[in-house]
């Protein structure tokens, strides 16, 4: 009918339907407005089994113009606060404004969202378009989360039907950017694997072990989704996948809720949510640790690592591998990381926590012994090897492999339609031991090793960086990310020529139709958070904002937002200098130290920071982090 003012003819279609499998009820409500009213020759409503709607014709004059507005509104059972979908989607489709209305609040909210979280690049069109683009895809992907939405982080973002929507690890990529600028949407998000430690719990009893077995890939309810077979297009077969061997993804978990308790010091988080995961990841890799008491060393095995390309041994596949380098450091920082929560509670409930999970002081104990005793296995000449008994595998012929096919990225696939195995050989999909340097800083990871009782020598990470970049076929779209991550320090204009190769993942499909399938979550939130955690050296570690800055040549300048424990902080970077202002707010002060210079700064503080490239470029050796001499960053004034 007519609307209240008289000069639009409206009509409105609801339709009602439900989901095949989890029977969730979708209302959708759909108005449509027709100026000038006059001109309606006929409406007819549409409503079989193929399709609903609403069929009108226009008589349409020259110069004479017609306006046609629809604006729907969809309700589902998974809302709350609300009665019925259908009643909820009909009472906000007779509320809601016209587009022009809509338009304004839509823009206002991209205004406030962008300015928190857009990131401004001196730098060439092309690289400041592709990161805006990525910065859309994260928040429109996650934003709604915030709005006690049960969802996680999907790894395809909501472009396409890749992986069906399923949670993988992606979202470790995902929260830095996130927990910095906007922390309760990570807070939200986090919760949603909270919310299914039940299952997770269910899957570690099912195979043995105590603690929660996260899937591999998360379904609506936290159950294994993870396919037992892939298509190998090239050969036109079925082959097994052993993906759900990657119990890593608990502790990339685990990994984000402290990182976000860093950021936030949310101890009510940390009470209700965090403490409660981290103990029982730890859990799960404490009953998965075997003591050898040849080295007293604990082991763990039957694992896949980050890398995906060995789910066993030559001539057993399937079976995991041993020692997994990157899982047993992780886990081991994990079992630290339980107890550091537990301490911390200690007058927050604590108490009642421990003993409604039943820890106890022995347990307690355990963790840190494991967590003191995890086998790291190295190659004999210091590298950190991805697992035992990499080392002993074949070399591959790259440039042999190179020559043949125009994209190796997909190894797997390629050697199983040859009849051969990735497992024979030292090769990766993508990064696994160097995740680790993505992760933690050189110093830290030259505690964690101490702490398990190897020494982690100058030239241990270089050597390591270089065996492995040389042995990756960069089968997925993190794995130049993280590549880029680690080269940052050692060769600037490498890394910057990988940052801009992700940059141009999903702008170009750089990996030949995938991006068809679904954006890359993970990667393109990683681009965004390398400007500011690692080309701008931002850590929250130790109750302290440290920045070390190290921009590229091909970047003479970076300014973004940060939200650190409430206090906004914008932060300008050019190749001399770091400028820093706190916004005027009830924050408490905080501590921030930019190249081992700290202060203690108030709301409305700001700090300008001269960066003096020598000073960035070399340490005494006695102070040196792994990094090779010659590149290190300063850490005392």
């Amino acid at each position: 009918g007519l609307s209240p003012s008289g000069l639009w003819l409206q009509w409105t279609v609801l339709l009602e339907s439900r989901t095949i499998q989890s029977g969730i009820t979708v209302a959708t409500a759909a108005r449509t407005s027709l100026h000038p009213s006059g001109v309606l020759s006929g409406s007819v409503h549409i409503n079989d089994e193929a399709s609903a709607g609403l069929e009108f014709h226009v008589q349409v004059a020259p110069g004479a113009p017609v306006v046609i507005e629809k604006v729907a509104a969809v309700a589902t059972s998974r809302d709350r606060a609300l009665s019925t979908p259908l009643l909820d989607a009909s009472h906000r489709i007779r509320r809601v404004g016209n587009f022009d209305a809509l338009l304004s609040v839509h823009v206002s909210r991209w205004s406030e969202m962008w300015d928190r979280f857009g990131v401004v690049l001196q730098t060439g069109h092309r690289q400041s378009l592709a990161l805006n683009l990525h910065t859309f895809h994260v928040l429109q992907s996650t934003a709604s989360a915030e709005a006690d939405l049960d969802a996680g982080v999907p790894a395809r973002g909501l472009h396409g039907e890749g992986y069906r929507g399923h949670i993988f690890w992606d979202e470790l990529f995902v929260y830095p950017l996130l927990t910095l600028r906007r922390p309760a949407l990570t807070r939200a998000l986090l919760l949603y694997r909270h919310r299914r430690l039940g299952e997770a719990r269910a899957a570690a009893r099912e195979v043995g072990l105590r603690g929660a077995l996260f899937p591999w890939q998360s379904g609506s309810d936290g159950r294994e989704e993870t396919p037992s077979q892939l298509y190998n297009e090239r050969s036109g077969q079925w082959m097994p996948d052993n993906s759900r061997r990657q119990r890593h993804v608990g502790l990339a978990v685990a990994y984000s809720v402290w990182q976000y308790y860093q950021a936030t010091q949310d101890l009510e988080f940390l009470t209700d949510v965090g403490a409660e995961i981290l103990i029982e990841v730890a859990r799960l890799f404490a009953s998965s640790a075997a003591y050898d008491g040849a080295d007293d060393r604990f082991s763990i095995t039957g694992v896949m690592g980050p890398d995906e390309y060995h789910d066993g041994y030559p001539g057993a596949p399937g079976a995991g591998v041993r020692d997994n380098a990157y899982t047993n450091v992780l886990a081991s920082w994990t079992l630290a990381r339980a107890a550091d929560a537990l301490t911390l509670l200690a007058h927050h409930d604590a108490a009642a926590l421990r003993q409604r999970l039943e820890v106890t002081h022995e347990e307690m104990r355990e963790w840190d012994h494991i967590g003191r005793r995890l086998r790291v296995p190295f190659h004999a000449d210091g590298v950190i090897s991805q697992f035992d008994g990499y080392e002993r595998l074949q070399e591959f012929p790259w440039d042999e492999y190179r020559r043949r096919y125009e994209n190796i990225g997909r190894l797997d696939l390629i050697l199983a339609a040859e009849g051969d195995s990735t497992n024979k050989y030292r090769l990766s999909k993508q990064a696994d031991v160097l995740m680790l340097f993505y992760l933690f800083p050189a110093e830290e990871l030259k505690t964690m090793f101490a702490r398990l009782g190897y020494p982690l020598s100058p030239e241990t990470i270089p050597k390591t960086v270089d065996f492995y970049l040389s042995r990756t076929s960069h089968g997925s779209t993190l794995s130049r990310l993280v590549h880029s991550w680690v080269l940052a320090r050692t060769d600037r204009a490498r890394s910057w020529s990988l940052f801009e190769q992700v940059l141009e993942a999903d702008l170009a499909d750089t990996q030949g139709g995938t991006t068809r399938e679904g954006i890359h979550l993970g990667a393109m939130a990683g681009t965004a958070d390398m400007v500011i955690r690692c080309y701008g050296g931002v850590e929250t570690r130790a109750d302290t904002l440290r920045l070390h800055p190290l921009l590229p040549s091909e970047l003479p300048a970076a300014s973004f937002h940060l939200r650190y424990r409430n206090q906004p902080i914008d932060v300008d970077i050019t190749q001399d200098s770091v400028r820093l202002r706190l916004h005027h707010c009830s924050a408490r002060s905080v501590r921030v130290c930019i190249q081992g210079i700290e202060k203690t700064l108030r709301p409305g503080d700001r700090w300008e920071h001269p960066l003096s490239a020598p000073a960035r470029l070399h340490l005494p050796a006695d102070s040196r982090n792994g990094e090779p001499e010659g590149l290190q960053r300063q850490e005392k004034a």
